[in-house]
């Protein structure tokens, strides 16, 4: 008799405190697999510390990495609330990362929260707060939205060992709607209760994984 392996666990990278708390706020029945929600800290550089430390347990090692959180989009017409699946991350340094399992993703976000425009495209990667002109500047590269830890989130994983790896981001400001601070206007409170949502469509992405190919 042949024992069932143990499903892969997934790990669930955010940066900042107040994203961890909709994560963990959200409905988690649909695990597929053991879930790590880890807050890095803010910036490319805790975001590589942290994602690093954890993939070294033996119990992480073929763990398929998720980042999210808040981003900013970077495309006229979008707003406080949109989501943002990348099909690559691209890092401050060049790095380029293909993410896995993309159209799942979509599918899966729609059915999470009907009603959100999903958009997809590069997901580029900055060590700062992003402003004004420079939206323009990295809109001209491609990149529909920019955050500071998916890209060296998705980076660090992959560098550890062959794994599954998605970024989805939640537009919390945009070029008509620049935030100032996150938990005080409108477009983040909106923000914070799409990311409460979307955990099933993360389940759903991890068992897809998880799944035998034909």
């Amino acid at each position: 008799m042949t024992m069932a392996s143990a499903p892969a666990p997934l790990l669930i990278a955010c940066a900042l405190s107040i994203e961890q708390l909709a994560l963990r706020s959200g409905d988690r029945a649909g695990a597929g697999g053991p879930v790590t929600v880890l807050r890095t800290g803010m910036g490319p550089k805790a975001a590589e510390r942290s994602v690093t430390r954890v993939l070294a347990d033996p119990a992480l090692a073929d763990a398929a990495v998720l980042a999210t959180g808040f981003c900013a989009g970077l495309a006229p017409g979008m707003h406080p609330g949109d989501l943002v699946v990348a099909e690559e991350t691209r890092g401050p340094d060049g790095a380029v990362t293909p993410c896995v399992g993309t159209e799942r993703l979509i599918k899966e976000l729609v059915r999470a929260v009907p009603g959100r425009t999903v958009h997809t495209g590069p997901l580029t990667g900055s060590d700062h707060v992003v402003r004004g002109s420079e939206r323009s500047d990295l809109l001209a590269t491609g990149a529909i939205a920019v955050d500071m830890e998916s890209a060296v989130t998705l980076h660090s994983a992959v560098r550890q060992g062959v794994r599954p790896v998605a970024a989805v981001r939640v537009v919390v400001d945009a070029p008509e709607h620049e935030l100032v601070r996150i938990g005080t206007v409108r477009g983040g409170i909106s923000a914070f209760r799409v990311l409460r949502a979307v955990l099933p469509a993360f389940f759903e992405w991890h068992r897809s994984l998880l799944l035998p190919r034909r």
